[in-house]
């Protein structure tokens, strides 16, 4: 049993009030403990539900600062196109991990609860639409980190695709392709986690925030997606026999800053959240730790990349720059590395780790263009790269007290506290192989499938005159006329391919107003034809003549 109580009644007196006075006096202290223990308990729950709600409510704030960054870094014509496109990763994630999605991942498992069986399942098999779930906040807290992988994608495709393949690959991969990444590496039965009674190599993957499992998993399916679906007209091209790449600056700096801003405010629940359980002593240890390592990682990731960049354009043209858009994404890629192992590493630890995200990112965007790879917002260098790094860093710096925390009796540490003993390293390699190699598996044939049925990029004169203008019903020449869109992205005439656009909607409007009349007419027809005998014969005939009238104009129109 346990007592209500009010606002301004104590546990102790509440509880007084609900003994019975036909008990022993032993009976009475016995029942007054077990009530004031099930108050706690009762009050553990609330609290502890009450921080995994609010730390969800970060993260998913966190979506706001994906559509900022995007907003910032398309041209004007693409804005509302890829504001809507952040709105349906949202939308389809949850969607996807309400239905399937929640139950493949988690399948009644319970986070952070080591079990005794050594059962491994490749999938969970229960509360599929929710059927039979207590922690609802828990799924609020899942649902959030889905919808974060998947907007990873939305920036790699900026500008260039068409809607419905933003909602179909959201819903594919919050529905089963990161569910399965996440049972394998997170719930007690993946044949990864350090949750499992045998952990691999005794150990087991250990990913505390999603380096690994969130980002990777976004990160690589934006590399796939971006390789399917190409790069945007006029972003690489040849003279001379050298591949040059051309900028296409996003339309606002500021709204890239507001957009980080946002982000880095929303890592502390991403990171910290990630207890699930703060009422435990030890967790609380962790929470605390986790937002320090955040901070200082995100900082040094900023530094590194403005001032590694300076230094080469320095040494490239004899002038030293300092981007602000390379330090912005350098901050977010100090972010995305630290979260594996941001609540188990020291604070020196995540400054290192910070500091080579920083260089990682420059790497990887460098090599995106060699690649001809075109990534709009720099997602692939930030979340995939920057991932790997932050999975590969728990197996160097993990800290053997703090690993204790969450895992008692293991003695897992990362390479730098035992020379001697890399299991914890090689179990983090065999995450990163596995986690590639199962989204290449499924989203490869899957973006394949999108781009060989026409659904995935958009039409070449709609990229040229802007997605805004192509898709949402944007006045063309009122926009073009008041210089509210650039179209000129291929030195072409802004003219011609403004004319040509608006002509070409104005045939498909005729030809759809055609279609809509000849429609009704063979309608009307079928109900005349299905008529009793006894119509007068000149009906008859005007139906077949309109009948074979009919037949030639639908020919010519289809």
């Amino acid at each position: 049993m346990s007592a209500t109580t009010s606002s301004s009644q104590s546990t102790f007196d509440a509880c007084l009030q609900s003994l019975s006075a036909n008990l022993t006096t032993d009976e009475q202290q016995t029942q007054m403990l077990r009530c004031i223990s099930n108050t706690i308990d009762e009050t553990k729950s609330g609290v502890d539900a009450f921080y995994l709600i609010y730390a969800a409510s970060l993260v998913f704030f966190m979506q706001a600062g994906f559509a900022m960054v995007c907003a910032g870094s398309v041209r004007l014509k693409n804005l509302q196109n890829t504001m809507l496109k952040n709105l349906l990763d949202a939308c389809g994630a949850a969607l996807g991990f309400y239905t399937v999605g929640y139950a493949f991942a988690w399948g009644s498992s319970y986070p952070g609860i080591k079990v005794d069986n050594d059962e491994l399942t490749f999938a969970g098999l229960s509360n599929f639409f929710l059927s039979d779930l207590d922690q609802k906040a828990f799924w609020l807290f899942q649902f959030s980190f889905a919808a974060t992988s998947a907007t990873i994608v939305a920036g790699a495709l900026a500008e260039r695709s068409q809607m419905l393949a933003y909602l179909l690959y959201s819903t594919a991969l919050t529905a089963f392709v990161y569910p399965i990444v996440v049972h394998s590496i997170w719930t007690p039965n993946g044949f990864l986690s350090s949750f499992n009674a045998n952990p691999l190599l005794g150990i087991g993957v250990i990913d505390y925030a999603g380096s690994l499992v969130v980002h990777v998993t976004g990160g690589q399916t934006a590399l796939i997606a971006a390789h399917v679906l190409g790069a945007r007209k006029g972003r690489f091209h040849e003279i001379d026999g050298r591949r040059i790449a051309k900028d296409f600056p996003g339309h606002s700096i500021a709204l890239k800053m507001l957009g980080v801003f946002i982000l880095w405010f929303g890592w502390y629940g991403f990171n910290a959240g990630s207890v699930y359980y703060i009422t435990v002593k030890s967790n609380a240890v962790l929470a605390q730790n986790a937002v320090v390592n955040t901070t200082l990682s995100a900082a040094a990731g900023c530094i590194s990349a403005l001032l590694a960049k300076a230094w080469l354009s320095e040494r490239q043209t004899g002038e030293a720059t300092f981007s602000l858009t390379d330090a912005l994404w350098g901050c977010l890629s100090g972010l995305v590395s630290v979260t594996g192992g941001c609540a188990i590493i020291d604070s020196w630890a995540s400054i290192v780790i910070g500091l080579i995200s920083g260089l990682i990112y420059l790497w990887g965007s460098n090599l995106l263009v060699k690649m001809q790879v075109d990534d709009a917002v720099d997602a692939i260098p930030i979340h995939l790269c920057s991932g790997v790094w932050g999975a590969l860093s728990v197996g160097l710096f993990a800290v053997p007290e703090y690993v204790q925390l969450i895992h008692p009796g293991v003695t897992a540490a990362g390479w730098f506290y035992k020379i001697n003993d890399g299991r914890l390293l090689a179990c983090q390699v065999i995450g990163i192989l596995f986690v590639l190699g199962w989204v290449t598996v499924l989203m490869l044939p899957f973006f394949g499938l999108l781009h060989y049925l026409g659904w995935l990029r958009a039409d070449s004169l709609d990229e040229i005159v802007g997605l805004d203008i192509s898709y949402h019903g944007a006045n063309v020449l009122t926009n073009y006329n008041q210089g509210n869109i650039n179209i000129a992205d291929d030195n072409g005439s802004h003219d011609q391919y403004v004319a040509e656009h608006h002509q070409r909607r104005q045939q498909q409007r005729e030809q759809n107003q055609k279609r809509s009349s000849l429609r009704r007419r063979m309608l009307f027809l079928d109900l005349s034809s299905s008529k009793s005998d006894h119509h007068i014969p000149t009906r008859q005939q005007e139906g077949g003549e309109n009948a074979i009238e009919m037949e030639e104009g639908a020919n010519a129109v289809f």
